[in-house]
């Protein structure tokens, strides 16, 4: 999949009058903060000079995620990755994981990946801001990603373990790229200990999200097979009926969604009273994310996860 297929694939325009549900859109702290970094933690994965720098090297847009993304984790065999990234069939990483490396060396998988958001991070915000504003900002996401509980956090441990980055826009990036994982990690653990596979997790949180079964999970590059024995094993456990949430299903969700934030304590009472000024800070720039886009503009998209 080349840059052009995916933003065809993932920008498509939400129904007119789509918002994220209720618990999102009104959530406390910890979901709040999720979705005003989220844009720019997702930078690496849309700026198209990331993208160019990749292909130059044979990547295609799925293997760059792949790779870039679980490149912090080391030289581990592809299922380390699938097991942290856990949405994606580990038969699909091992495909992306094993192409993308054969073609470039980690290390500078990492280094033209740092450099690249660098140059796009700047285009979009470097009119509206000064390099020290965003090291603030960096710096405070940094000294609360420090505070945070790092245990069962494989993705979140070993970016917070990466060397700083000097240039200001990418360690902005860097630093929602941490705290992302944060949430990640803990949402993935969330599930897992509510009993969920991979499959199930996407379509459990699509449905949730009002996304019709299949609009957002046939993106992750499951089997017809697979998702037809997950939306199966839902409706027994009698989450899903009739191809959607039932009362119960979403209550579950619901209860996922509020263990997820508990999982994220540590780092929210690091961020104390700084919170609200930073929240209205990344919100901005985030919106200036998708205004230029570099960022699905569907409020659900931004909310899955």
């Amino acid at each position: 999949m080349d840059y052009e297929a995916a933003v065809a694939t993932f920008f498509t325009l939400a129904p007119e009058g789509t918002t994220a549900p209720p618990v999102v859109s009104q959530g406390g702290p910890a979901r709040q903060l999720r979705d005003a970094l989220e844009p720019l933690a997702m930078h690496a994965v849309w700026a198209q000079e990331v993208y160019d720098a990749l292909a130059a090297y044979g990547l295609d847009f799925l293997s760059g995620y792949v790779c870039g993304r679980g490149a912090v984790l080391g030289d581990v065999p592809s299922p380390v990755v699938a097991a942290a990234f856990a949405v994606f069939p580990p038969e699909l990483v091992d495909q992306l994981w094993t192409d993308g490396l054969g073609k470039l060396d980690r290390a500078a998988l990492i280094a033209l990946r740092n450099e690249g958001v660098a140059v796009s991070l700047r285009k979009v915000l470097g009119d509206v801001t000064t390099e020290q504003e965003v090291l603030d900002v960096a710096e405070t996401l940094e000294r609360a990603a420090a505070a945070a509980d790092g245990a069962g956090r494989p993705l979140f441990s070993a970016l917070r373990a990466a060397p700083t980055l000097a240039d200001p826009y990418a360690r902005l990036w860097r630093a929602a790229d941490v705290v992302r994982e944060h949430r990640g990690d803990g949402h993935v653990a969330t599930c897992i200990g509510a009993g969920l596979g991979g499959c199930e997790m996407n379509i459990v949180t699509e449905l949730w999200l009002g996304y019709s079964l299949g609009e957002y999970s046939n993106t992750r590059g499951w089997s017809r097979e697979a998702h037809e024995q997950a939306v199966a094993s839902l409706t027994v456990s009698g989450l899903m009926a009739n191809w959607e949430l039932t009362e119960d299903g979403r209550a579950f969700r619901t209860r996922i969604e509020q263990r997820t934030d508990a999982s994220q304590r540590t780092l929210i009472r690091a961020l104390g009273h700084q919170l609200p000024d930073l929240l209205a800070r990344v919100s901005a720039w985030s919106d200036r994310c998708i205004a230029a886009g570099v960022f699905p503009s569907d409020p659900r998209k931004r909310a899955a996860g």
